[in-house]
């Protein structure tokens, strides 16, 4: 897994295609239909095109430059009253070319993050008991009357009303695009495909001497095909996305060492429940953790489907679809009809 380092995301507005060259490493993890749509029963289609990797010999080196070569697939198909939003796990290079093209009626929003280095680390504040005695943390029933609150877990509570803390997200630095050659001014030096780039680029040698990519050492090489077996076994070892009766999906983003929760337990929770646009409408991050009894409908079904099998310091990520949270019904800061995605962490099982 790796570091989140900014949030990214993209507006694709249906037939017109994207180009996109980010200038850190990004990876997307949501694709979703938009609040307002044009066509409430057609499928809109979202196709990705990149250049596949160009592989070069020695004895190539001195022949004509190979024609780079563009792959287009299907991200993902979303289908109005359906399937309106889709989990992925695709990762855009730093200053590589991708094009996003939506096909269809709707406008498509592509949601991730920038991303640094592998990680397994939560979304959570382990405090220490010192802690405790801060704050209160805000409870989930009180996000709908759907989830109910015991009168003896009411007394010593404080005010909620402090819970609530303005969440600041970084915005991410917007990548540039290139400039197209009609724009460029007379005189100006033309423009090199990627592949000249890359042949013009120099090397330093110890001692500052320049080194020509001609001379590139059989060492060199064997670091850039390392590198790059690595960045796809990172890839391949990140956990895949299942999906539970009722179009919830799942994601453990770490397995826990303890007992798992089973239907019937009393579960205690710390969480960040976010919207699909990346707000978040509420948290339990520190101070009590949240309590309930899980499979007793004390909360969503959601929660009561999603958080079974979790074992204790086990951490999840939750999608949960309208009809398994709050359906067409607004709640709070929650509108109706809305997906709700929940980073959860199971702390203790009593």
């Amino acid at each position: 897994m790796s570091i989140a380092i900014g949030l990214w995301s993209l507006a694709l507005q249906p037939g017109k295609p994207e180009p996109v060259i980010p200038q850190a490493d990004v990876q997307i993890t949501n694709v979703a239909l938009g609040e307002e749509l044009k066509d409430t029963t057609g499928r809109t289609v979202i196709k990705f095109s990149f250049e596949s990797p160009i592989q070069m010999d020695d004895e190539d080196e001195d022949e004509e430059e190979p024609t780079p070569v563009i792959s287009t697939t299907v991200l993902c198909s979303l289908t109005a009253g359906k399937i309106e939003q889709a989990t992925t796990n695709i990762i855009l290079e730093k200053e590589e070319e991708y094009l996003f093209e939506a096909v269809g009626k709707n406008t498509v929003y592509l949601t991730g993050n920038y991303i640094d280095q592998p990680l397994n680390q939560p979304p959570f504040d382990d405090d220490s008991d010192e802690d405790l005695d801060d704050e209160d943390a805000y409870d989930l029933r009180e996000v709908s009357s759907d989830v109910e609150m015991n009168p003896e877990d009411v007394d010593g509570l404080e005010s909620d009303a402090s819970r609530f803390e303005e969440v600041k997200e970084e915005e991410a630095t917007k990548p540039q695009k290139r400039p197209r050659e009609s724009d460029a001014a007379d005189g100006e030096a033309p423009k090199l495909s990627k592949a000249e780039k890359k042949k013009n680029k120099k090397q330093k040698a110890e001692g500052g001497a320049a080194v020509p990519t001609g001379e590139e050492t059989k060492d060199k090489k064997e670091e850039k095909k390392e590198e790059k077996e690595k960045k796809e076994k990172k890839v391949a070892d990140e956990p895949k996305a299942k999906e539970l009766p009722g179009g919830i999906k799942i994601k453990d983003s770490k397995v826990g060492t303890g007992p798992q929760a089973k239907k019937g337990n009393t579960v205690l929770m710390r969480y960040i429940g976010k919207l699909q646009n990346g707000k978040v409408f509420d948290k339990n991050v520190k101070g009590k953790p949240f309590t309930f009894h899980l499979g007793q409908g004390e909360v969503i079904k959601g929660w009561d489907e999603g958080i079974v099998g979790m074992q204790v310091g086990g951490e999840r990520v939750l999608t949960i679809p309208p009809a398994m949270a709050y359906g067409k019904k607004a709640s709070g800061a929650i509108p109706a009809n809305s997906t709700l995605t929940f980073e959860v962490k199971l702390m203790e099982i009593k």
